[in-house]
């Protein structure tokens, strides 16, 4: 029951990025996110539905077109904490990238993610 939580709340959260207008991106975080959500993205700390917000909305303004978000993982969920993996496609062959998002909920809503984008390179040993 609690993953199907978190999964719905990831879900929704991830729908912001690939709704059919800005006006919709604030409502749907509001049904994902707490308002005072910590958000650990490429460029460091914020705090707040707004932060997180402009976040999406600079990647729905992506310089190669709007491009599509989809989680392409299980949600994996440990007690509070899950995480997933996504992957971000930009139309007509564009710029890919994928990572992993890693969230902590409350009361059935996000209240932190850390996204970590790219791939992993193995460790040279």
């Amino acid at each position: 029951m609690q993953e199907e939580t978190a999964r719905s709340a990831i879900d929704t959260f991830i729908s912001a990025f690939n709704a059919s207008d800005d006006l919709y991106v604030t409502a749907l975080l509001s049904q994902a996110l707490t308002s005072d959500v910590v958000f650990w993205g490429p460029l460091g700390r914020s705090e707040g539905i707004a932060a997180v917000e402009r976040f999406v909305l600079d990647i729905r303004r992506h310089p190669a077109g709007t491009g599509t978000m989809v989680r392409c993982s299980a949600v994996d969920m440990p007690d509070e904490w899950a995480r997933y993996q996504w992957v971000f496609t930009t139309p007509d062959g564009g710029p890919r990238l994928a990572g992993t998002d890693v969230v902590h909920l409350r009361r059935s809503l996000i209240d932190q993610v850390i996204v970590f984008a790219g791939e992993i390179e193995p460790s040279a040993s």
